[in-house]
């Protein structure tokens, strides 16, 4: 995992970032079962956190982003979108959710980002070989039966990725509660190439 640290080093100079490499769970070593040595996945985290924190340098941001953009897109752990997006610390607002998929929360985080925080544009960004491809809202019958309980929220599973782009752009377009819909644009990431291929609205 890779975070961009941005820091000043006088007045009239510009702004350099520091690449700082953390460990993630992906390259925690394992035993024959699983097991993780040395301890849990989160206290491996925590360990790394503390040598980022040692190097750290208050980069004396504004919590608005800088490119007044706001990206909502998928929880897969495959998609490092700084890097994809050649985006460094502070350049924009990051949401995601399984499936990227637009849902009131994410609506409500969106009205938060324009309307408190200045964003004006909006990326979208499913991916290929997403997990809610293969799940139905049979999964929250099953939640049902098990726990007693039906969850509130549907799993907004979907099978054609490039429709249900579509559907979160016009989401997006059409809620009352978000001030700057004109720069709103849909993608689908190609998990084995990297690429993104641009969805048309219509």
């Amino acid at each position: 995992m890779r975070f961009f640290v941005l820091s000043h080093t006088g007045p009239a100079s510009g702004v350099t970032s520091t690449v700082v490499v953390m460990t993630t769970s992906a390259s925690v070593s394992t035993g024959s079962e699983g097991a993780i040595h040395g301890g849990t996945v989160t206290d491996r985290l925590v360990e790394a956190n503390a040598r980022y924190a040692a190097a750290f340098t208050d980069p004396g941001m504004d919590a608005r982003p800088v490119l007044r953009v706001a990206v909502v897109a998928c929880m897969d752990a495959r998609l490092d979108l700084h890097t994809a997006l050649g985006l460094e610390l502070g350049d924009c607002h990051t949401i995601r959710n399984a499936g990227g998929v637009v849902t009131d929360d994410v609506i409500r985080s969106l009205t938060i980002s324009q309307r408190a925080l200045g964003t004006r544009s909006v990326v979208l960004i499913h991916h290929t070989g997403c997990g809610l491809e293969s799940l139905t809202e049979d999964f929250r019958h099953d939640l049902e039966m098990e726990v007693g309980q039906r969850p509130a929220w549907a799993v907004e599973s979907f099978r054609d990725v490039e429709q249900d782009v579509r559907q979160s752009m016009q989401r997006v377009r059409t809620s009352p509660f978000l001030v700057h819909t004109d720069d709103v644009r849909g993608f689908v990431f190609d998990v084995k190439t990297g690429l993104l291929r641009e969805i048309d609205p219509a």
